[in-house]
């Protein structure tokens, strides 16, 4: 079939949504249907044999250390020569405010799937009057297409409760061909601790911006000498909190991708996650399969992924020492040994089949049902 993508964020930038999508996409092309992709134009026009249509993308005030696509009517003349047999929205609210729209006009079958919590990030930038704007937004949006879909049950039941129409959980998944425990790396080690390699490496991966709250870390480096921290990824917070971990051992590398951030998981000791804001979390499950314990916030989609005590540790939000407390047991090696174990190992077979193919399968059903209704409407 003929698959249509609109999606804010692609290649070459790097975040969940991105693995998740070029994972599917990879698993279409292989199962031989054909993929156009419509994105912000960041200089990449192709994607193993599927085009890149890219729309003139541009940092915004509120957000520039990131290029965005605005509403165009592009996206319009590129669906219509396309003739795609299905349209996903990714994270519609730019340019996929066009992909909704059009798809819509052009009477072409639609899915949307939700994988960014802009509301609850408006609580750390002191915009939170707005968040009842921006669940109206959204909801708009989404109540447009056939099908929703999101990453986690918590999620899922949150959009339910703010009327969101028909929404699934589109299923996790992993690429454990490249996270996994024997990518670990000496000089990667050597790297991410400034040569303390004895010391107990704490790993953060992900966007540097402040409603990840990796402000928190600080204070287990500041109670114990114990412990390195190496901080992967860049974003508008960075030079923040360069300053506010300025005197403690720690590193930042920005962005790393493919076998040099798989090399960055496996020779770390625990990897600390204290965001409370996530709708899924793929470095959870990164991690995970490169044999890491890890330190969470106990929250809904956290909770769907970590057992606590058995695959990871998770520390209460609201109580103000529990996330220092809670890292500050793993320097018994014991325990971070036991937790390791048991996380790769309920993780280590779960790959992207299983996601790309739920997700196939709504396309083909969304289609089936817009070629029946045609068919009874002539």
């Amino acid at each position: 079939m003929k698959i249509a993508i609109v999606t804010e964020t692609f290649l070459p930038s790097t975040d969940g949504i991105v693995t998740r999508l070029t994972a599917c996409i990879r698993y279409f092309l292989q199962e031989g249907h054909d993929v156009r992709i419509i994105a912000p134009d960041l200089g990449v026009y192709e994607f193993e044999g599927a085009k890149v249509e890219g729309i003139p993308a541009r940092t915004l005030p509120f957000y520039r250390s990131k290029k965005f696509s605005l509403p165009t009517r592009k996206v319009k003349k590129i669906l219509a020569d396309y003739e795609p047999d299905v349209v996903h929205v990714v994270n519609p609210a730019l340019v996929g405010f066009s992909g909704v729209r059009y798809a819509k006009q052009l009477g072409y079958p639609m899915i949307a799937s939700y994988h960014t919590n802009v509301a609850q990030y408006l609580d750390y930038y002191k915009l939170s009057p707005f968040k009842g704007l921006i669940w109206w937004y959204f909801r708009k949006l989404h109540n447009k297409a056939d099908l929703n879909l999101c990453t986690s049950k918590t999620v899922q039941d949150e959009l339910v409760d703010l009327d969101f129409y028909n929404v699934h959980v589109w299923k996790r998944g992993v690429d454990t061909e490249m996270f996994q425990p024997k990518r670990y790396d000496d000089d990667m080690r050597e790297r991410l601790t400034n040569g303390q390699k004895d010391k107990i490496l704490l790993l953060y991966v992900g966007r540097l911006a402040a409603e990840k709250e990796i402000e928190k870390i600080k204070s287990v480096l500041d109670e114990s000498d114990d412990f390195v921290l190496a901080v992967v990824g860049d974003g508008p917070h960075r030079s923040a909190l360069e300053k506010h971990f300025e005197g403690t051992h720690t590193v930042f590398t920005g962005f790393l991708h493919g076998e040099e951030l798989a090399k960055a998981f496996a020779s770390s000791d625990v990897f600390v996650f204290p965001s409370t804001t996530e709708t899924l979390g793929l470095v959870i499950m990164e991690a995970m399969a490169s044999g890491l314990p890890l330190v969470a916030a106990k929250s809904g989609p956290t909770c769907e992924q970590i057992e606590d005590e058995k695959t990871g540790l998770l520390y209460e939000p609201d109580k103000s020492t529990d996330f220092k407390d809670t890292v500050l047991r793993f320097r018994d090696e014991t325990l971070r040994k036991r937790l390791a174990d048991a996380a790769h190992e309920e993780i280590k077979e779960l790959g992207w089949k299983g996601a790309a193919q739920q997700v196939l399968d709504y396309y083909k059903e969304v289609a089936r049902v817009d070629e029946e209704l045609k068919q009874e409407q002539s």
